[in-house]
């Protein structure tokens, strides 16, 4: 039986009652599962109250079931990306919440709705206005935005991230009309937990994604107009993770910038003088992150797109403070390991045996080295052992301890020089033939690096050579996927980093992060750990590979295709909580429900799964019920 008490909620704040499923938790006289019930308040900068009036067997942290009660009316919900329906209202919605009159006569559906803006979306003609368009339809109507783009995901998702988020990123301040995210300026560093405070305390945010704008999408430094990019990011994490739109928050570092065209802009929105380094810097992300332990302690926090060697230093100093991820680092290197994983198990080879030539040893590079690292470590390698089976190039060539200027991480796979008496390491094609590498891996943005003679040596020492030329644009790819088939006899195992189209029948795989960082957002939400360890990243490579079509059928591409991303993240996120329930990592089962019991997670794949899906967001469209004012909502379970 529940019982409720209610009490006015304060003015701009959510209620939402959440109730979390244990399939492993029953009722002796039903035999039914119990439901506990977890209630909290979520602060809106729009001044939204709202609450859950129907509270369904799977209602839970992220999804949301039932009527929803509202006090908005008028334009004031119209106004709101997450109440407004739209043309959708329905005769009883519009007539309870005064919008007779504010709306055209004709009742929509969600479908007609997605029909008409997808006609909208196709009338524009270069990549720049749909992304407006994009833009705008996303700060009206966040349900019809992302049902929008999940239909059309293939062809929308370059849409609204790379390639053209780049070009939107890079003319921000000249196109800004309304702004979104948090501002966190360096020359004003003791208000950071202020300006936090309008996005709620407590258990109001679940992911947030930072930058300070140094290394947008291969573009560079582009200053506060990395703001985008964190809303881009967690757009993707709403969209293919499942992530409540309401519960994430985008944030950038203004601490200057060192691009030129930006400080002569007089419309450039963020700090004029050059970016800020050393210890002031670090002074300041210091003070972000203590902020948000205290604000937001259950928050998973992603870097994205900071410069080469922060990004990295950030991750690494503060993933045991915070549960945080570095997508430039870990996704890139997560998804590719799964590609290699895929090719290793279609080819029958073993994962301690492969060798990898990585052309281009930048932030993605040493990222993806770091994760093949990490990878074998997780199946029995030494660290020692497993960076010995990586090669490393530059544009100096194979990087070698001799080498001067190298950075530290570099030098972890800096190669011996005797090794490599009486080779050119500066030639790609002589490194090849003396590593006869399993992989060949490009992020030089170096267009055509792999030429026929490189791709004809990989392919003399291995019969069914993998080859991921990975540098994005697609102008700057090593080589294109219907070069190396020719020179292949169609034989060589392709992953991209940008789409591509099938040659002779074979389907290329486009190494998208998007199958990994939703994934393992998803499930460090859900499980409320306290770190995300290599191992979980390595749980989620598992999982991905798992998912492989290449298996059924040879002219398959080695990775799953976008449109099942949902079941892709799902299943990424249920190996990334059971791997965290496994190192003790996560304290979802320390949330106590209002029964006095524990929140329990089941521990068989397929039950968590359902566990997990059953808690994602989805873009569907909830009755509202009018009142006056939403009741702060106290229910326990006697």
């Amino acid at each position: 039986m529940l019982k409720t008490i209610s009490k006015s909620a304060p003015r701009g704040y959510l209620r939402i009652s959440v109730r979390y499923n244990s399939a492993t938790a029953t009722n002796a006289s039903t035999n039914k599962p119990n439901a506990s019930i977890h209630t909290h308040t979520i602060k809106t900068p729009v001044g939204i109250k709202a609450a859950i009036a129907s509270l369904k067997p799977k209602t839970t942290r992220l999804s949301i079931e039932g009527p929803i009660e509202c006090d908005l009316e008028g334009f004031q919900l119209l106004n709101s990306p997450i109440f407004n329906k739209g043309s959708a209202f329905t005769n009883e919605e519009r007539q309870a919440f005064k919008l007779d009159g504010l709306l055209p006569s004709q009742i929509n559906t969600l479908d007609e709705q997605v029909e008409r803006a997808y006609a909208q979306f196709s009338y524009l003609k270069t990549p720049l206005a749909k992304n407006d368009f994009c833009t705008s339809m996303r700060i009206q109507n966040k349900v019809l935005y992302y049902e929008l783009v999940r239909r059309h995901i293939r062809e929308m998702l370059p849409i609204i991230y790379t390639p053209t988020e780049g070009d939107a990123i890079a003319a921000y301040s000249n196109r800004f009309r309304k702004p979104e995210g948090c501002f966190l300026d360096i020359t004003d560093a003791d208000s950071i937990d202020e300006r936090l405070s309008v996005y709620g305390e407590d258990k109001d945010i679940d992911y947030i994604v930072v930058s300070d704008g140094e290394g947008i999408l291969g573009i560079g430094d582009q200053g506060v107009g990395g703001i985008r990019i964190a809303i881009a990011k967690l757009g993707l994490m709403t969209l293919c993770g499942g992530i409540h739109p309401g519960r994430v928050l985008p944030v950038v570092f203004d601490v200057g910038t060192n691009n030129e065209k930006l400080l002569n802009d007089e419309l450039y929105m963020g700090n004029k003088f050059p970016r800020v380094r050393g210890e002031e810097y670090w002074d300041f992300v210091d003070k972000f992150i203590q902020a948000v332990k205290k604000r937001f302690p259950s928050a998973v926090l992603h870097y994205e797109d900071f410069g080469v060697s922060t990004g990295r230093d950030m991750l690494y100093k503060y993933r045991e403070t915070l549960p945080s991820f570095n997508d430039d680092i870990q996704g890139t290197g997560a998804v590719v390991m799964a590609s290699i994983t895929a090719g290793l198990q279609f080819t029958n080879k073993k994962l301690l045996d492969t060798k990898v030539v990585i052309y281009g040893a930048g932030s993605a590079g040493l990222g993806i080295a770091d994760q093949i690292v990490n990878h074998m470590v997780s199946h029995g390698a030494t660290p020692e052992y497993a960076r010995s089976r990586i090669h490393c190039m530059d544009r100096r060539g194979l990087i070698l301890e001799s080498y001067e200027g190298s950075t530290p991480t570099q030098q972890l796979y800096a190669d011996k020089d005797a090794d490599w008496e009486g080779v050119d390491t500066k030639s790609l094609v002589e490194v090849i033939d003396k590593v006869q590498p399993t992989v060949l891996v490009g992020c030089s943005t170096q267009a055509g690096a792999f030429t026929e003679e490189v791709i004809k040596t990989m392919y003399k020492h291995n019969p069914q050579p993998m080859v991921f030329p990975l540098s994005n644009p697609t102008r700057l790819h090593e080589a294109f996927p219907v070069d190396i088939m020719k020179w292949t006899e169609n034989n060589a195992l392709i992953a991209t980093g940008s789409p591509f189209q099938p040659v002779d029948g074979y389907y290329i795989s486009e190494n998208n992060n998007c199958f990994t960082f939703p994934g393992i957002g998803l499930g460090a939400v859900l499980s409320r750990c306290t770190t995300i360890s290599d191992k979980m990243v390595s749980a989620a490579v598992d999982q991905l590979a798992s998912l492989s079509p290449k298996m059924e059928n040879p002219k398959n591409g080695l990775l799953p295709k976008l449109e099942e991303i949902d079941e892709v993240s799902a299943q990424v996120a249920t190996a990334v909580i059971l791997q965290s329930l496994k190192e003790g990592t996560a304290r979802v089962e320390s949330e106590k429900k209002p029964d006095g019991g524990f929140v329990e997670v089941p521990r068989e794949f397929n039950k968590c799964l359902k566990w997990v899906q059953s808690q994602m967001w989805k873009p569907i469209y909830r009755p509202l019920v009018k009142v006056e004012h939403v009741p702060e909502i106290h229910t326990y379970q006697v």
